[in-house]
């Protein structure tokens, strides 16, 4: 899943169709809780973590409603942490719950029941997974294909999942409160998807390798709405998904031009960046253009 339509045209960002109408919207959509991130050791448990992290954030990944609606692992649980402003229709009782037995999303175990939980945070470890350690890869295999009618996904996805979530730790989160949701932060998770999915190709796993070019191209999404104003940016932005597309289709199809596109995307990235950064401040990245954007004035402003 790419660059996608806004759903309406009183939703200027997708993800504010499923936060609470009462949030400060402008700070949710703007700032992401701190990722709790313990670093790997060695390359193949850093690979690993890289695969999880980038599955972690596309809809590739779940199925069903979840997946059509745009949402993912990181919607609930944003950086690994929670939510307290989630509120999605049919699903969510007070803000930041979630009924994971909702028959809206399942058709497998969908109980017919309301009965919203908390969302937890996962990188307060075992106490907010509420899970074993070795229970994570049944639990998080059941949670795609069972609670999210997902697909079988790819092995390697699989595990980078378990891997990720047993990397999020408490003593690993940062002091920092937020921290802003950028052109930068962005593009350094497209890149970071791209470098995992290079080093799957090269190993010759076409699917797990597909799923983080899908991963890159949902955040490179995230960052196309922000310029719905902005048309020239926009049709780079446009160009450069479609580029990333010609790249899956190329490791799609076994053909050996397909990771020099992805290198290629990758290096010419960094120019891209460059551009939609100078004009970030007319973009909906902005907190004083999204409020305007959402009919809303930010405190201590005058109207």
């Amino acid at each position: 899943m790419g660059i996608v339509a806004v759903q309406a045209a009183d939703t200027p960002l997708r993800a504010q169709a499923w936060l609470a109408p009462q949030a400060d919207l402008v700070r949710a959509l703007t700032t992401t809780p701190p990722e709790c991130l313990s670093p790997a050791t060695g390359p193949e448990a850093r690979l690993a973590v890289e695969v999880g992290r980038a599955a972690f954030r596309t809809p590739t990944v779940l199925g069903g409603q979840a997946a059509r609606a745009g949402l993912t692992c990181e919607t609930c649980h944003r950086s690994g942490r929670d939510n307290p402003a989630f509120l999605f229709p049919g699903v969510s009782g007070p803000a930041g719950t979630a009924d994971v037995t909702s028959s809206l999303f399942s058709s497998h175990r969908g109980d017919a029941l309301d009965d919203p939980r908390p969302i937890p945070d996962l990188s307060r470890g075992r106490s907010g997974l509420k899970v074993a350690p070795e229970d994570l890869p049944p639990f998080i295999h059941g949670l795609i294909t069972q609670e999210f009618d997902g697909r079988e996904p790819p092995a390697v996805v699989l595990a980078g999942l378990v891997a990720y979530v047993r990397a999020l730790s408490p003593s690993a989160c940062p002091r920092a409160g937020a921290v802003p949701v950028t052109v930068a932060s962005l593009m350094s998770d497209v890149r970071r998807a791209l470098a995992a999915a290079d080093a799957l190709a090269a190993r010759g796993d076409r699917p797990a390798a597909g799923v983080m070019i899908a991963a890159a191209r949902a955040r490179l999404g995230l960052i196309d709405e922000r310029y719905a104003a902005l048309p020239r940016e926009r049709r780079r932005l446009r160009a450069a998904d479609t580029r990333l597309s010609q790249a899956a289709q190329a490791l799609r199809e076994d053909r050996p031009d397909a990771r020099r596109r992805l290198a290629e995307w990758s290096a010419d990235s960094v120019k891209l960046e460059a551009a939609l950064t100078r004009r970030e401040g007319r973009s909906l990245f902005d907190p004083d253009h999204l409020a305007a954007a959402l009919g809303r004035r930010l405190p201590g402003r005058a109207s």
